[in-house]
């Protein structure tokens, strides 16, 4: 038979009445913040799944910002594009209405005004800001606006290339400014024409069969017009000297074909006069573009013949200045809808991390609240079995 003293019946009730207390506690900790893991001593492994779940959500709100910084820009960018499709939209407008040929020279020198206004608007939106700072087409960085207006064009100041977000997507924060306003491919993508005639015009030529087509290296051919007893023929001659065509009769607006190439000829060409066929590059400035036209319509002095060939010109370079804006328009719509797919991924593994976090620590509401109640029931029961205990001493039995 075990003897028990009074004192270790007390000491016993104590610490039971005191354990239940922490237990109610707990339970009371847990309720409150709603947490089931307040310390990884009450569960290691889903401590640490929880602490994996918390990195997870910070990675995916990191990338979250950087994807909307991306967005914005792409935004910017592409209405920026918008803006300057319109204006090289309204320059060939005014560019058609030059060549109509009851036009003075002084109506042609108003076209040329306004080309110039539409200029200065072209340019502001090249330098047009992101915002924070920064600008739109300033590639790599440019603390000042990336395009200067100098008096021989205008000219790049930033630093080539593009500015990509820190994130685990691949999306641009800026545009190569130089490539999208500087770098057109000029003629008609695939060589150009020119003329020095004060008579006679040459159109954009075309492609008629592509597997003829000499590599750039070769592609310099010069079309000359020889004018003798009231007849005017042509040679056209390639760059080794060798005739592509030799001594054919001109016809005014004919089809002049050579090398799987077609270009036409109009006007009244004169004895010597030539006009170059050359192998087109990414060389085409906005501005060039513009800057050519209007020093042509400014021209008084310049032919009907002079004038049509700075309006075909013209077109045919503001033609090649709205493809490129338009294909770089077209990229940053294309990766503004790839965010949309990024943003969809990278909310998916945030809210999936959220969930492992939430399964790891967070409480069931329904069986936390029962758990409290049973504490609280326990906790009841150690006061009165402490009460009773106190009421079981020897001296209490003697004064009763």
């Amino acid at each position: 038979m075990f003897r028990i003293t009074t004192a270790n019946a007390y000491a016993a009730s104590v610490d039971n009445l005191q354990s239940r207390q922490y237990e109610l506690n707990m339970a009371q900790q847990r309720l409150t913040s709603q947490k089931r893991v307040l310390a990884p001593s009450d569960d290691p492994a889903a401590a640490a799944r929880a602490e994996r779940s918390r990195a997870m959500i910070q990675r995916a709100d990191a990338n979250q910002r950087a994807v909307d910084a991306s967005k914005n820009s792409m935004t910017l960018t592409e209405a920026a594009l918008g803006d300057a499709t319109e204006l090289i939209q309204q320059a060939r407008e005014l560019v058609v209405a030059a060549g109509n040929a009851s036009y003075s020279a002084a109506q042609r020198k108003d076209v040329a005004n306004q080309l110039t206004e539409i200029r200065k608007q072209l340019l502001s939106v090249a330098n047009r800001g992101d915002g924070a700072g920064g600008f739109v087409f300033a590639g790599q960085g440019a603390t000042q606006p990336p395009f200067a207006d100098q008096p021989g064009g205008v000219a790049y100041m930033g630093t080539g290339g593009e500015v990509q977000v820190a994130s685990d997507e691949n999306l641009p924060l800026t545009f190569d400014g130089s490539k999208t306003w500087l770098s057109a491919p000029s003629g008609n993508g695939v060589f150009v024409t020119s003329s020095n005639s004060s008579s006679a015009w040459i159109d954009t030529g075309r492609v008629t069969d592509p597997s003829k087509i000499p590599a750039d290296a070769n592609m310099d051919y010069t079309i000359q017009f020889n004018s003798s007893g009231g007849t005017t023929t042509y040679d056209v001659v390639r760059k080794d000297g060798s005739l592509a065509v030799s001594g054919a009769p001109y016809q005014d607006g004919k089809l002049i074909e050579f090398d799987g190439m077609a270009t036409t000829i109009s006007g009244a060409p004169g004895n010597g006069d030539t006009f170059k066929i050359t192998p087109s590059q990414p060389n085409l400035s906005a501005f060039d573009a513009l800057d050519k036209v209007i020093a042509g319509l400014k021209d008084p002095s310049k032919s009907s013949a002079e004038v049509t060939q700075t309006v075909q010109s013209g077109l045919r370079d503001l033609d090649g200045v709205a493809g490129q804006l338009q294909g770089t328009r077209s990229l940053a719509g294309e990766i503004l809808n790839r965010i949309d797919g990024v943003t969809s991924r990278v909310t998916d593994l945030k809210n999936y991390a959220e969930s492992t976090r939430s399964d790891a620590e967070d409480l069931d509401m329904v069986q936390a609240i029962s758990d409290f109640q049973n504490q609280q029931t326990n906790y009841s029961a150690a006061l009165q079995t402490y009460a009773s205990l106190q009421k079981m001493s020897l001296f209490d039995y003697i004064k009763g």
